[in-house]
This record gives structure tokens, C-alpha cells and sequence, in this order.
């Protein structure tokens, strides 16, 4: 049964450096949940349709994306753009091609003075090699999250707090120097472990519908806050674990951070409301878990729709390509190269030439040629080794979807952006 537990926050030992209401003690309560392995959850029946229309979308989605050469350039390209997302509702906000270039940098092993692009390249990597991991393994497990965490906080300053459960008390809102007037107050660090078992437990069962039980283990998940920091990226990295590991998706990532950033007020009320005291059945519970269920399961659903308009956009820049490209052996590198572009739409012959599998020299060849057309341009970031060349049409098309899905009419001339986001692209020529 979920229940509030009354604590108290001895402040004796605060630093005289802070303010007098930042050194006093006081009573909080801490978030006790229900375990998740055996629990009822009753869904209603709009939010019932709602999920079976969201795992339409994803499955026809994942189903459906063929109409690039290389769909592993979409999924790649689509990925970023969850991870970049995710990085956003937290703050950390990066254009495409600064994160672009800053990848490329980290490639050739120079230092990286862009930190936040570093930390969003992190996120990149973690939610990656997790949806690597769950594709290998099959099941999700603790070890599976905490090395998640680590990848994600490895670029920053907490980096050695990266794939360890907290040991301390965490909370959200209020003081930043004790609990007593948060919003939130998660559970105690005592029983985060025992909670996680139970959530993976959860997240390896196919009693629930896969979007039904993605949006449960995120909300649950965050209830939690296992970590000092990161929480919210790995929660949502969960979410596609979760899709990834019940065969709703096995090639594309939908960007589902892109919408529930758009809609931030809806998804943090939504998260909040499946906290309730008592038993899973009571109205207050049932209530909360389908206010969670249809702004999680519509968010799905508008992720799909704008990924699926996404392709069909990338489709035609490579069908112009074509065109401008002219007649060519179909074994042609140059062909390889345009098939990957859209997955690494900033690139150096010697990334490329790794991509495509060719040689460095028939890589290069390739990549002239696409200059030549103007498919490929020289970018201003120049390495020491190596010339960077990005398809600008691409970076563009990258950036109009963040900008579109930042708004809640979908363009950003008809309504708004509810949250900041990158500058309209132009074309440099």
C-alpha cells in the first residue's frame, strides 16, 4: 500500500555559509510506493484506446521505414533527436550542428571545450548502448540502467556519481539545501535497490500492453530518482527499452522526449498524479494512472506521426540528391555515401570511409563528387587531420523538426514554441 513517511532533516550540521531557513531542520515526508510485480492496474476505456492507437502508430512505424537506402541512417538520425530532447528538458540546449561538429571533434580526440554538447553527446551514447544492450540481452536489469547512467553522466562534472544508486536522500523543488519544503521527496535511499529489482521485474513481463508498461516503469521510475543526477534522461531511455525489448520497435526510436518537452506542464502533472496513498484500486489511484496513461499514450502517437512526415522529408532530399548526382555505377561509393548521410550529416573522409566500408582514397573520390553537385559543403569547423563536410539540407530538415515539434500547433507560425529552440535554419551557399 503507497504511503507518505514522516521524516526529519537535523540541519546542525549545515554550512554557517547559508541563509538561516537553509540551516534549519524540519520534518519532510518521504514517497513510499507500491511494488509494481503483482499489482493491479485498471486502465479506462478511452485510455485503453488510446494505447492500442499509439502501438498502431509505433508498430506501423517501425514497420513501414523503408523508404530510405539506408534505414539504419533514420534510426540513427531519430535517435539523436530523442537524445537531444531528453537532454533538453533538462536544460541543456544544443543546435545541430554545434553537436554535429562537436561529435565530429570528439572523434578526432580533441578536447572538448562545448561541455553542454559533450553532455548531450553523453545522452546520445547512453540511450544507444542501452537499446544495443537490450537487443542483446533480452532482459532489462539494474547492471543494464547503471551502466546507462554512467555513459550519460560521464561528460560532466558528476561524473563520478555515474552508475551508482544514490546513498542519499534526493527531492525535488523547494530548497536546494534540505527537503522540508519540496515538492516531491522521493523514496529513502534504503530502499531504492529493492525498488529497482521490482521495476525490472516489472519491465521483463508482457502482462500489459508495451505502451501501457513503458509509461508505468517511467513513471515509476522517476518516482524513484535512484540517482544524484540523470534521472530524468535514463527514465526515458527506460521508456524505449521497454518498446525495444517487447518487439514494438527494432529499428527506429520514436522521438517521444521531443513531444513530452513540448507539453512539459502536462507531462510533470501527469508523472505526479500517479502518486497516491493507499491501494492501487482506490479511485484516487486509478484516476492518476489513467491522467498518465493518455497524455503518455498521445504523446507516442504525435511522436510517430511527425517521425513518419520526418522520413517521407529525408526521402525526398535523397531523391534530389539522385537528381543532382546524375547517372552512377549502383556499386559506387558515392552512393554508399549518400545512403548514410542522413545519419551523420557532418562527416570527414575518414568517418565516412569507416560507414560505408571502402577504402580512404574511394571514399574521398566519392566525397569531391558530392561537393562538387553541392550535396556536401566544407564546414567551417576544419580539424587538424582532416576537412569536416556536412549536407546542410539535412541539419536543416534536423533542426524544422525540432522547431515544429516545439510547438503545440506543430508549426511554428501558427502557435508559438512552449520552450526554447534553435534558431530557423537557413541555407549557407
Amino acid at each position: 500500500m503507497a504511503s507518505y513517511e514522516e521524516r526529519y532533516w537535523d540541519g546542525a550540521h549545515a554550512s554557517s555559509g547559508l541563509p538561516r531557513r537553509d540551516r534549519q531542520g524540519g520534518a519532510y515526508r518521504v514517497y513510499i510506493p507500491d511494488r509494481l510485480v503483482g499489482r493491479s492496474f485498471v486502465l479506462g476505456g478511452e485510455e485503453a484506446a488510446d494505447v492500442a492507437d499509439a502501438e498502431r502508430a509505433i508498430a506501423t512505424l517501425d514497420a513501414g521505414t523503408s523508404t530510405l537506402a539506408d534505414t539504419e541512417a533514420l534510426a540513427r538520425l531519430l535517435l539523436r533527436a530523442e537524445s537531444v530532447a531528453s537532454s533538453r528538458i533538462e536544460g541543456l540546449v544544443v543546435g545541430a550542428r554545434r553537436l554535429l561538429e562537436a561529435d565530429v571533434a570528439m572523434q578526432f580526440g580533441e578536447p572538448q571545450p562545448d561541455v553542454t554538447a559533450a553532455e548531450v553527446l553523453a545522452n546520445i551514447d547512453a540511450m544507444a548502448y542501452a537499446i544495443a544492450a537490450i537487443r542483446d540481452q533480452e532482459t532489462i536489469s539494474i547492471a543494464m540502467l547503471l551502466e546507462t547512467h554512467r555513459r550519460l553522466l560521464s561528460a560532466s562534472d558528476l561524473a563520478s556519481y555515474g552508475g551508482q544508486i544514490r546513498m542519499a536522500q534526493n527531492w525535488i523543488g523547494g530548497s536546494s539545501y534540505n527537503p522540508c519544503a519540496a515538492n516531491f521527496v522521493p523514496p529513502p535511499p534504503e530502499i531504492v535497490e529493492d525498488l529497482l529489482r521490482d521495476l525490472c521485474e516489472f519491465c521483463n513481463t508482457d502482462v500489459l500492453p508495451a505502451v501501457a508498461q513503458a509509461a508505468i516503469a517511467h513513471a515509476q521510475f522517476e518516482t524513484i530518482h535512484p540517482f544524484a543526477d540523470g534521472n530524468g534522461r535514463v527514465g526515458r531511455a527506460l521508456i524505449h527499452l521497454v518498446l525495444r525489448r517487447r518487439g514494438l520497435t527494432s529499428v527506429v526510436t520514436p522521438p517521444i522526449s521531443l513531444v513530452l518537452a513540448t507539453r512539459a506542464l502536462d507531462y510533470v502533472a501527469g508523472l505526479r498524479a500517479t502518486a497516491y496513498v493507499g491501494e492501487p484500486e482506490s479511485p484516487q489511484a486509478v484516476a492518476g494512472l489513467n491522467r498518465w496513461m493518455g497524455t503518455f499514450a498521445a504523446a507516442c502517437t504525435r511522436a510517430v506521426s511527425y517521425a513518419t512526415a520526418f522520413e517521407h522529408t529525408i526521402a525526398q532530399i535523397q531523391q534530389a540528391w539522385r537528381a543532382k548526382l546524375g547517372p552512377t555505377r549502383a556499386d559506387a561509393s558515392v552512393l554508399k555515401i549518400l545512403s548514410v548521410l542522413p545519419g551523420a550529416p557532418v562527416t570527414t573522409v575518414a568517418a565516412a570511409s569507416k560507414l560505408i566500408g571502402r577504402s580512404l582514397p574511394s571514399t574521398l573520390e566519392g566525397i569531391q563528387r558530392l561537393v562538387n553537385v553541392g550535396i556536401l559543403s566544407p564546414s567551417r569547423a576544419a580539424r587538424q587531420r582532416g576537412q569536416v563536410f556536412e549536407a546542410r539540407e539535412v541539419i536543416a530538415a534536423f533542426t524544422n523538426l525540432e522547431r515544429q515539434l516545439a510547438s503545440p500547433a506543430g508549426d511554428t507560425k501558427i502557435e508559438i514554441p512552449t520552450r526554447p529552440v534553435p534558431g530557423r535554419p537557413t541555407m549557407r551557399l
